[in-house]
């Protein structure tokens, strides 16, 4: 397990590691392993309790999109229904808009695709 947390450590240094500890702390190193299994077993528990947190949020993301997409029962509006405003309608304050009337052309009958200066300037 001790491999899965540190991938790139081999047997000879985690022997000079504990050489080092022993060292280091001597007569502490009981403490220091309790301390340092406590301090990973709190960190382990709230782990876990985040991902619950996650989980729970998930289920109640599932449970939302599944009740909202409820397949539509083609019930009739009740009368609370908010009263639906037609914007199309032409507002008649508004000026109705009128093209302008040009003449045509007098080449647009004859001008072609081929014709370098379709309108002869």
């Amino acid at each position: 397990m001790l491999y899965a947390l540190l991938p790139g450590i081999g047997p000879q240094e985690m022997v000079i590691i504990g050489i080092l500890g022993v060292l280091l702390f001597g007569k502490r190193l009981p403490e220091v392993g309790k301390s340092l299994g406590k301090g990973i077993a709190e960190f382990r528990r709230g782990f876990s309790g985040v991902e619950d947190e996650i989980r729970s949020i998930n289920r109640q993301v599932t449970t939302t999109n599944s009740s909202s997409t409820r397949p539509y029962t083609g019930s009739s509006p009740t009368a609370s229904a908010p009263a639906v405003s037609n914007d199309l309608a032409p507002d008649p304050a508004v000026p109705k808009f009128e093209p302008p009337t040009a003449a045509p052309s007098p080449r647009a009958e004859t001008a072609s695709a081929y014709d370098p200066q379709p309108y002869g300037d």
